[in-house]
């Protein structure tokens, strides 16, 4: 008698994920892991994972999703622009900075040292973009950072005067661990906003860090706040604590212009 043959089924099994473990994984926070763990199952099954291994990479999966899930709320928190990050930084564009002391600074250790930055040049040649990819690091490393433009930060602490907020928006901008302030003395500071300068960066000096971008030399700071006594003491510690990079050359923002071969290339053809 003939045996009759049969051929072995392909079982998806092993990947299949049931309705009681998606309920136990949502009641324990874990729901996420949903996303990928029926890849997980088949690659511990094809590499013949132990539970132990297999647990790991589980959570493996789960603990980066949530560092970035934190890290990217930090950075909306911290008013960080989103397309101002370190990788989207254009190694190439027509602008010269020293670049030893950028290496030194995206290691954040100046973060640690509660050390400054002063990132310096005219208009246009990506200031903003660096000192943001800067708090972006931070971010990604759990640090708490804010990020404003003088003028709005100033004309915020203004009003804040008005219903008696002041004191608590003080002490949030003394509290982070990064503070960027862009823009700055751009335009003159009354006597109010010098007060708050000043009562910022001594409250900050040797404790936390402080980013600023500026389009003028430091020297020209002085002219700009209302008060000389309290301008000297606020940039006197600002600068005796800071890294310095001079950015120059042609405007970065060029990058950004639109031109024809930015263009789809069917839009191309149609116009020709």
């Amino acid at each position: 008698m003939t045996t009759p043959t049969t051929t072995p089924k392909t079982t998806t099994a092993g990947t299949q994920v049931t309705p009681e473990l998606k309920s136990m994984l949502r009641r324990v926070k874990l729901g996420k892991t949903l996303d990928t763990l029926p890849d997980r199952l088949t690659l511990a099954r094809q590499n013949q994972l132990t539970h132990g291994e297999f647990l790991e990479l589980v959570l493996a999966d789960e603990v980066e999703r949530r560092d970035r899930q934190s890290s990217a709320l930090r950075a909306r928190n911290a008013k960080l622009d989103p397309s101002m990050t370190l990788e989207a930084w254009d190694g190439d564009a027509a602008v010269s900075y020293d670049r030893t002391v950028w290496t030194e600074l995206i290691s954040l250790r100046f973060v640690a040292d509660a050390h400054n930055v002063l990132l310096l040049g005219p208009v246009g040649v990506g200031k903003t973009h660096l000192a943001h990819a800067l708090g972006h690091i931070a971010c990604r490393r759990g640090h708490k950072v804010h990020a404003e433009r003088a003028d709005r930060l100033f004309r915020r602490l203004r009003a804040s005067r008005l219903d008696n907020s002041h004191d608590v928006e003080i002490r949030r901008l003394i509290a982070v661990d990064v503070l960027i302030i862009d823009d700055f003395a751009l335009q003159g500071l009354d006597p109010g906003e010098t007060a708050d300068f000043y009562e910022i960066v001594v409250e900050r000096h040797l404790k936390s860090a402080t980013i600023l971008t500026s389009n003028r030399d430091p020297v020209e700071w002085l002219a700009a706040l209302a008060d000389p006594l309290l301008a000297q003491s606020a940039v006197d510690r600002l600068q005796s604590a800071a890294w310095e990079l001079v950015v120059e050359g042609e405007s970065y923002r060029r990058r950004q212009k639109p031109s024809l071969t930015d263009t789809n290339p069917t839009h191309q053809e149609t116009r020709r």
